[in-house]
């Protein structure tokens, strides 16, 4: 009879599990560097992440879908940096997940409460999905409403992780005429903190950023005005857009297939909503930075934006941002590409404004913190 190979104790502390695994250290601070610059953070909290992650247990994390389309679950499996093979063996214990788990059945059930009761106050709670409040019954896990299991899971949370768009703000279930009665996780939940990480989907790597962040600090990213983290969140995706160089010489592509479009023109007027949506799909892209949809040739359909759904034709041009006051209405009334040079203007002073009152975080405000 063939020997078996005794099992590894299980690691202690994420240090312990890289050990185990084979990682070198001058790995984990190449690992440490990604994920530093993915959250805009200064190059030397490479180092100073790489020691706070190796001496902290492994997070403790049970995420509940909801009323959702498992496209976030999708979403997060393809991430690059962290992947979620190094997120789930290396930094967290992901203890709950009714999609990746093996377990199933009552089995789940308990492995879901037994977390709860073993890391109380610890864990980190992640939900997708929109919650129904206009009957139980639209939506049930082992014969508990959504709500029930949400509010049981939320006592003990450290703090909640709200991706995709339907947890954030009730996403397409929240759509008008909204049979279901759906809300958001932030419309049920006022006691707890709560990070926004909308998106249909959201990009993978900015959930797993999130998640390390949260292991490195013990805390959630800097959020803005709707509880998105600004260093994902802090610009629109027109602003960081390749094709921006062409809004600001008023040059659009007027169909999807001619010459303009080919020559990768502006995709203003065939309904991009990227001038009034904040993510970082520009830059972080898809696929291990492979692409986004605007380099695919489609335009931004604003997803990352409360209600988005209700919020008109997809291929309707933008007639002006949001924000524009009254003076640009008029102006841009009196000249057709003189238009895109208001919202230029008027995009360009807002993010001036805003980097002016931003301040800075050093490494040493971070090491003083901890003392």
């Amino acid at each position: 009879m063939q020997a078996t190979e005794p099992l590894k104790p299980v690691p202690e502390t994420v240090g312990d599990g890289l050990h185990q695994r084979g990682v070198t250290r001058r790995e984990f601070l190449k690992f440490c560097s990604a994920i530093t610059a993915m959250l805009a953070l200064p190059p030397a909290m490479a180092s100073v992440m790489a020691e706070a992650i190796s001496k902290a247990q492994r997070q403790s994390v049970i995420w509940l879908s909801f009323q959702e389309c498992t496209g976030c679950t999708e979403s997060i499996t393809r991430s690059h940096s962290p992947t979620l093979e190094n997120l789930i063996f290396d930094l967290i214990s992901l203890d709950y997940h009714h999609t990746l788990q093996a377990a199933s059945g009552e089995s789940a059930e308990h492995a879901r409460e037994q977390a709860i009761k073993d890391n109380a106050g610890k864990y980190l709670l992640v939900v997708d999905g929109a919650i129904p409040m206009g009957n139980p019954g639209y939506s049930t896990i082992a014969g508990i409403s959504n709500y029930d299991m949400l509010m049981d899971a939320a006592k003990g949370a450290a703090a909640i992780v709200a991706v995709g768009t339907c947890a954030t703000y009730g996403g397409l279930p929240k759509a008008d005429p909204n049979p279901t009665g759906a809300v958001s996780v932030s419309d049920i939940i006022k006691d707890k903190p709560i990070i926004n990480v909308p998106g249909c989907p959201p990009i993978p790597v900015v959930m797993t950023g999130v998640l390390a962040h949260f292991l490195t600090f013990g805390s959630i990213p800097e959020p803005d005005t709707l509880g998105r983290p600004k260093s994902f969140y802090g610009e629109t995706i027109h602003d960081r857009c390749y094709r921006r160089p062409f809004y600001d010489q008023g040059k659009f592509a007027q169909t999807f297939d001619d010459e303009a479009a080919r020559q990768g023109w502006c995709l203003y007027k065939l309904g991009c909503k990227g001038p009034v949506t904040y993510n970082s799909c520009a830059t972080t892209k898809w696929n291990d930075g492979t692409s986004f949809p605007i380099q695919s040739g489609h335009g931004c359909i604003g997803c990352s934006e409360p209600n988005f759904w209700d919020a008109g034709p997809l291929y309707n041009a933008l007639s002006m941002p949001l924000t524009a006051t009254p003076s640009m209405l008029g102006a841009a009334a009196l000249a057709g590409v003189a238009a895109g040079v208001a919202i230029t203007w008027h995009n360009r002073s807002t993010k001036a404004g805003a980097k002016e009152t931003h301040e800075k975080v050093t490494v040493q405000n971070l090491l003083q913190e901890e003392k």
